[in-house]
C-alpha cells in the first residue's frame, strides 16, 4: 500500500491570494522579520566535513521521512463561532486552512482554551500499518513561536520541551478523555522522535527499518542542539541520504526536435518547420541563481519507457521542477516531479549536494564515527557540569542543560 500523503488540497482549503498575503504579514510580524518568504529552515547536504562537525557540537538525529514539509500557524479566528484557526504553510508559501483542529492550553480541564500566535515546524506523513489501515499524522520537529513568545533564540531541546509541555501534553490529554473525537480530526499530531547524534547504529538497526515499513524513509536529519532556529539555509541542519539517493531539484525545460514539412504536411497547408511532439525531447536542466534567473546545468537522460511514464503523469512537464539523481554512468536521471516546490535548488545548494555525492559518506562511515561522537559529547557534558558546579548554578541533566526549562 502506498505511503503517499494525500494532496494538500484534500486536507485543507487554500487561502486566496489577498488572504494568504495577510497571513504572510502576520507570520513575518510574529517572527520579527520583514521578509514574506517561506519562514522555514532548510538543511544542507551531509558531506565528509560534517563527520568532524558532529564531534565538535551536540547534535540530535531523527529519521528523514519522505512526507510533505509544512509549518503550522495557530491564529485567532474572526468570529465567536470560529475563535481559533489553523493553517498549514507549504514550501511554496501557500496557506491552507485545516478545519477541526484544537489545541487546548495547559491545566484547562474544560479543554475550551486554545493557543494563538503560535508557529510550529513539521511534516505530514501517512502511516500504513500491517493490517492495511492508514493514519495521517503531522510530526512536529521544532517550535518557533508559542503564544506570541519567540523561541527561536533558545536551544533545540528547550524549543521542543516547550512544545511538548505546553501544546502536545494538553492535546493528548484532551483526546485521552474524548477518544471518540479522534475520528473528526484531519490528522493526528505527534512529536518526531529524536535521538542523541551518537545513537546512529540504533537508528539504522531499529528505527529506520520500522519507519520504512510504516511511512517510508530516505535518510537522516542531524540538527544542532545549541544553535537558534534559522530561517532559510541552516548550516547546522544536516541532511544525510544514502549516497545513491542524493538528489537535486532542477527546473526542466523541454526542447523537441524540429521537423521540416514533407509533402503530406504541405498538402495540409503546413509550410513552416514544427516541433515533433511524438519524439523524446532534450530535457534541459537549470539551477537557480537568483529569483527568476537560471543557469543551464546539463541534460537529463531519459529512456523511452521513462518518457512514457512521465507523460502518463498528465501534468505539464515543460518548465516543471524535477528531482534527479546521478546514475553509475554519471548521468542525471528522473526521480520524481516536485509539484510541491515552486523553484529549483539554488546553485549554492547544488554545489553542496555535488560535494556530498563526491564525498560519499556511507551508513558504515556514520556507524564507525559514532563512538568518537559520543566521547566528545560526554566530555563537553562533563565540562559543562563542572562549570555549573563551580559557579553554584543549577544542576544539569544528561544533555548538559538545566533540568527544568525556563519559563
Amino acid at each position: 500500500m502506498s505511503h503517499a500523503v494525500p494532496d494538500l488540497d484534500a486536507i485543507g482549503v487554500k487561502a486566496e491570494p489577498d488572504l494568504a498575503d495577510s497571513f504572510r504579514r502576520e507570520v513575518a510580524h510574529l517572527l520579527g522579520r520583514n521578509n514574506l518568504n517561506f519562514p522555514g529552515a532548510q538543511p544542507v547536504s551531509f558531506s565528509a566535513k560534517h563527520l568532524v562537525e558532529l564531534q565538535k557540537e551536540d547534535y540530535f538525529v531523527c529519521e528523514k521521512t519522505d512526507g510533505i514539509r509544512c509549518l503550522m500557524y495557530f491564529a485567532r479566528g474572526d468570529t465567536a463561532d470560529v475563535p481559533e484557526i489553523h493553517y498549514l504553510i507549504d514550501r511554496k508559501n501557500d496557506y491552507r486552512y485545516v478545519p477541526g483542529l484544537h489545541f487546548p492550553l495547559p491545566d484547562d480541564e474544560t479543554f475550551q482554551s486554545f493557543h494563538v500566535d503560535t508557529l510550529i515546524d513539521g511534516e505530514l506523513v501517512n502511516d500504513t500499518y500491517d493490517d492495511g489501515t492508514q493514519q495521517l499524522k503531522y510530526l512536529v520537529f521544532d517550535c518557533l513561536v508559542l503564544d506570541g513568545q519567540s523561541l527561536m533564540h533558545r536551544t533545540l531541546d528547550k524549543r521542543l520541551a516547550y512544545f511538548k509541555e505546553k501544546v502536545l501534553k494538553p492535546y493528548n490529554a484532551m483526546y485521552n478523555k474524548f477518544p471518540q473525537e479522534k475520528e473528526h480530526r484531519a490528522f493526528a499530531v505527534e512529536d518526531k522522535s529524536t535521538q542523541f547524534s551518537y545513537g546512529i547504529e540504533m537508528m539504522f538497526r531499529d528505527i529506520i527499518p520500522k519507519v520504512k515499513r510504516i511511512h517510508g524513509n530516505d535518510g537522516l536529519i542531524f540538527t544542532c542542539r545549541s544553535t537558534p532556529y534559522r530561517i532559510g539555509t541552516d548550516e547546522h541542519i544536516l541532511k544525510w541520504k544514502p549516497p545513491a539517493e542524493n538528489t537535486i531539484d532542477f527546473r526542466m525545460r523541454l526542447e523537441f526536435p524540429v521537423l521540416e514539412p514533407d509533402t503530406d504536411d504541405e498538402a495540409e497547408g503546413v509550410t513552416e518547420a514544427y516541433p515533433d511532439y511524438d519524439a523524446i525531447p532534450i530535457c534541459h536542466l537549470f539551477t537557480m541563481l537568483n529569483s527568476n534567473e537560471y543557469r543551464h546545468f546539463g541534460e537529463m537522460y531519459v529512456t523511452p519507457e521513462e518518457w512514457e511514464n512521465m507523460k502518463a503523469l498528465q501534468v505539464p512537464l515543460d518548465d516543471s521542477i524535477v528531482e534527479c539523481f546521478k546514475d553509475p554512468e554519471q548521468r542525471w536521471r528522473f526521480y520524481r516531479l516536485r509539484d510541491d516546490k515552486a523553484d529549483a535548488n539554488h546553485i549554492s545548494t547544488v554545489e553542496k549536494v555535488l560535494e556530498s555525492i563526491e564525498d560519499r559518506v556511507t551508513e558504515e562511515d556514520l556507524i564507525r564515527i559514532a563512538p568518537a561522537i559520543k566521547s566528545a559529547w560526554k566530555k563537553r557534558q562533563a565540562m559543562a557540569a563542572e562549570g555549573k558546579s563551580r559557579s553554584g548554578g543549577p544542576p544539569v541533566n544528561g544533555n548538559g542543560v538545566k533540568r527544568k526549562f525556563e519559563e
